[in-house]
């Protein structure tokens, strides 16, 4: 685990671990120190407008992979596992490949006495369409995807994305763990009306129903554990 990282300290990992073929399993758990905004790649255009916007103090960058915006900071724990391109746990395709790491968010949720599932891809799609012209894709914790966690009433807690290389597959993962201060995002994607409709779609580990209040260091040791188990 790493206390105090950026998310350039995340991307520079995860490009050096794809520079040549994986031959073996990595990971590594991340805290971030600071509020940082995060744009998906193709918000790559948006980038001028919201550095422009955005609270002073507050970072921005553009990740390699898709999805909506993240604002990561000490609310979050970051998760990065990088992959064979054959391995067994990418199951049979883009979307069956989510399966095992947001599965096992959920297994050590449960562990902390937190009621989460993974979406399965049909309740996914039956999400996105209802949501239709009100979504908040824009946002990556404003919508859901294939196998991302959410807890017991349906709010998102944990998002993932992944990036694919001839070397290898880069999956990340976010899990809030206290709640954020969604009105720095949403000010800087020019969306402040949105801010409350985002408070009602995510959730913290720390405010779940039953469970005993979880901090993000001991989250991290416990998904990091996790992952030694599956991966190590």
């Amino acid at each position: 685990m790493r206390v105090g990282d950026t998310i350039a300290d995340e991307h520079a990992w995860v490009a050096d671990a794809l520079a040549a073929p994986v031959e073996r399993a990595r990971w590594r758990v991340w805290r971030y120190r600071e509020a940082e905004i995060v744009l998906g790649c193709s918000q790559r255009g948006l980038l001028e407008q919201v550095a422009q916007r955005v609270a002073p103090g507050v970072g921005v960058s553009v990740r390699p992979s898709g999805g909506g915006a993240v604002l990561a900071g000490p609310w979050m724990v970051g998760v990065s596992v990088v992959l064979a391109p054959a391995h067994p746990l990418l199951g049979a395709g883009l979307v069956a490949s989510y399966r095992w790491l947001g599965e096992l968010h959920v297994q050590s949720m449960g562990a902390a006495g937190i009621e989460a599932r993974a979406v399965e891809p049909q309740a996914a799609r039956e999400a996105a369409g209802a949501a239709g012209a009100t979504s908040l894709r824009w946002a990556c914790f404003g919508s859901l995807s294939p196998w991302e966690v959410v807890d017991a009433s349906g709010r998102k807690l944990t998002g993932l994305a992944q990036q694919r290389r001839r070397t290898g597959v880069a999956f990340s993962a976010g899990t809030l763990v206290s709640r954020p201060d969604w009105r720095i995002l949403c000010e800087a994607l020019g969306a402040p009306g949105d801010t409350g409709r985002l408070e009602r779609v995510t959730a913290a580990c720390n405010e779940a129903s039953g469970a005993a209040r979880i901090e993000a260091d001991e989250w991290a040791r416990s998904i990091d554990a996790a992952l030694r188990r599956v991966l190590g």
